[in-house]
């Protein structure tokens, strides 16, 4: 009918459009063929295929011009005071990278640089001790000072601190509740950083003026280690100085002020260090050969 109809011109242009285009509309088609499907289905790769997947995105990333040059310590200070002429108060960012295996603790200390580079942050300083080592505490500058009724408030939340010091009388009645809490977080007092003592007084001194430094989960510690209008020889020293903290803390060398380790416990475990970094806000990270 629709025939006849255009044949004597009775249907208008829209209409004889649409009905044209209803005729020609191609028709979809499902493919259900055993290599249609097969081409379908998502291939599961092995952790190995993966690895090397991964790997090779990664040899094709771009990467600065320094990324396997080696440079001595002066001219890589050089090379980022020439990139940031433009800007005197950027800083220097020392990275040291560690090889930190599975068990090993996350190396961790404090110190205070021969040329400060930055405003030193302030701790809350928790103790536990009592009688007059709680009193010599709490004149020395201590912010919270108490003894085992300072464990709930710690659990809760309610007594918030940055560093916790503790007698020797009072290490092994908290460790029970506390190790799980204060443990992850790295704050749990141990004998080993110097954070269970006598001498409280001392060591609160001695974290007076101080910063902390702290590796993350894989081992790398980042730190600014100077400014840009500082001397060169200031910014040498400064990272020397700091490769020897670090070095001391993580075994590869031996303090001579360190107490003399027991026989029965063994000699500290070394935790090696991979690569040493100097870099800038603008700069490029440049390996160090001299560390």
């Amino acid at each position: 009918m629709s025939a006849t109809l255009r044949s004597f011109n009775l249907l208008c242009r829209q209409c004889s459009g649409a009905l044209f285009a209803l005729k020609s509309a191609p028709q979809r088609q499902f493919h259900t063929t055993r290599v249609i499907l097969a081409r379908q289905e998502r291939k599961i790769l092995s952790k190995a295929q993966l690895a090397a997947k991964a790997k090779k995105k990664a040899l094709k990333a771009r990467k600065n011009i320094y990324e396997h040059e080696k440079m001595k310590l002066d001219d890589a200070i050089a090379v980022l005071r020439a990139v940031e002429v433009a800007s005197p108060n950027a800083s220097y960012e020392l990275v040291v990278k560690t090889d930190l295996k599975n068990g090993t603790t996350i190396p961790k200390g404090r110190y205070i640089l021969p040329r400060e580079a930055k405003t030193q942050s302030q701790d809350r300083i928790l103790v536990f001790a009592e009688g007059r080592l709680a009193e010599e505490a709490k004149k020395a500058g201590a912010d919270i000072v108490g003894g085992l009724e300072l464990i709930d408030g710690i659990i809760n939340g309610r007594h918030q601190a940055t560093m916790f010091l503790c007698t020797r009388a009072f290490i092994r009645p908290i460790t029970p509740k506390l190790g799980r809490v204060l443990g992850p977080r790295g704050l749990m007092p141990s004998e080993r950083r110097g954070t269970v003592t006598d001498d409280i007084v001392g060591y609160i001194r001695k974290l007076k003026g101080t910063s902390e430094w702290k590796g993350d989960k894989a081992g790398t510690i980042r730190t600014p280690i100077a400014k840009m209008h500082f001397p060169v020889a200031d910014v040498v020293k400064n990272v020397r100085y700091f490769l020897t903290v670090v070095k001391r803390a993580t075994g590869n060398q031996r303090d001579p002020d360190a107490p003399v380790e027991k026989k029965e416990t063994g000699p500290k475990p070394v935790t090696a260090i991979t690569r040493v970094l100097l870099s800038s806000r603008q700069g490029p990270g440049i390996q160090i050969s001299d560390f």
